[in-house]
């Protein structure tokens, strides 16, 4: 965790402040960006970094639930993805286009709404309190190394769905029946997964590895420099499983072998990867990935991703390494935790390029 101190201190209150984001900044109609978003990069800056497009596992999901067969070349497929690249696409998944499509056009609706009604879900607070919609501009604003070139709500619709009341009237709708339709292809996943590593298919829903739903929206605008700062820094998810929805745009890249890999966006496919808190469970067996956003000058670049995790909620389930998967060989690599403390030290740390998962590991 990193404590800005002095004129950086003071110059993220001020940005967070105004409640307005990114976009705030670009529609003022800025040429350069603000001192608080340029990255100090560790590495070479993604400008000068050598990327290519890695080949990602597509997976074709139709049929596998009615046809043997099917499902076990499906499982075949999905292990296979995990221990090649941690990352695959599943296309013939269920969810109709037109529902990714409105998905991607309610996130642009809700940021480019008025300012004044978008302020009223302005927040910092995540735990169970206050609006069931948090906005806000960096989740760790104040505590992250860098400031970064997006904007994103969040929004826990499992396992208690907020009120359609609760919801923003210009993306209400869509963000009810699309974590719906989420949650039946997670829990179908969840079955791959269990079969995959040599479990019954229902072993992975039974823990309650479906129990919760984040659902976050986020929006990169345009950036004047987008050589000198990120949308996303290279970080690995904080939850048993992630659903991306991503638009036409492009930017996400994955670390492959020491290399950064371009995903290219591929319509109506839905982009799957492991959270550092499956690898937990898993005890190594299935693996989290890094990976990042790029800024881009051709923006806004819309995506929405779906965590399978309760967060922040209250939560007395103590997960540690499945009993199953362990042996004399494979003993237990990691401590028992709650979702809800792994989630908060991984809010506190922010996106600072370590694994949370060091912070358990026994």
């Amino acid at each position: 965790m990193v404590s800005p101190s002095g004129e950086r201190l003071a110059q993220l209150k001020a940005f967070d402040e105004t409640k307005t984001g990114v976009k705030g900044l670009v529609d003022t109609g800025i040429t350069t960006i603000p001192s608080i978003f340029i990255h100090n990069f560790d590495e070479p800056p993604p400008s000068k970094t050598k990327t290519s497009t890695i080949s990602v596992p597509t997976i074709d999901f139709a049929g596998f639930e009615t046809d043997p067969k099917r499902r076990a070349d499906t499982v075949k497929q999905v292990q296979d993805a995990i221990q090649t690249c941690g990352f695959f696409q599943v296309v013939n998944h269920g969810i109709p286009l037109s529902v990714l499509e409105d998905m991607l056009d309610g996130v642009r609706r809700f940021f480019e709404q008025d300012d004044d009604v978008k302020k009223g879900y302005y927040s910092r607070d995540y735990s169970a309190s206050g609006t069931k919609l948090k906005y806000n501009s960096n989740f760790d604003l104040f505590s992250g190394k860098s400031t970064n070139w997006r904007d994103s709500f969040s929004c826990l619709m499992a396992p208690t769905p907020p009120k359609p009341e609760d919801l923003p009237t210009v993306c209400r709708e869509i963000l009810m029946e699309y974590s719906n339709e989420v949650m039946k292809l997670g829990k179908a996943i969840f079955e791959l997964f269990s079969e995959a590593l040599g479990l019954k298919p229902s072993y992975l829903n039974d823990i309650h590895c479906t129990e919760g739903l984040q659902i976050l929206g986020h929006y990169y605008p345009a950036c004047p420099q987008p050589e000198l700062t990120m949308g996303t820094p290279q970080h690995a998810d904080n939850d048993f499983l992630t659903i991306l929805l991503q638009d036409h745009i492009g930017g996400l890249q994955i670390r492959h072998d020491d290399q950064w890999f371009d995903i290219p966006p591929s319509p109506g496919a839905l982009v799957v990867n492991i959270g550092d808190f499956l690898q937990l469970i898993t005890n190594d067996k299935f693996k989290s990935v890094e990976h990042r956003v790029l800024a881009n000058s051709k923006g806004p670049r819309i995506s929405v991703a779906c965590f399978f995790t309760t967060g922040m909620q209250p939560t007395t389930r103590v997960y540690g390494p499945i009993k199953e998967l362990l042996s004399d060989s494979n003993p237990e690599r990691y401590r028992e935790t709650t979702v809800k403390d792994f989630s908060a030290f991984f809010l506190n740390k922010g996106l600072d390029g370590t694994s949370a998962l060091q912070h358990y590991r026994l």
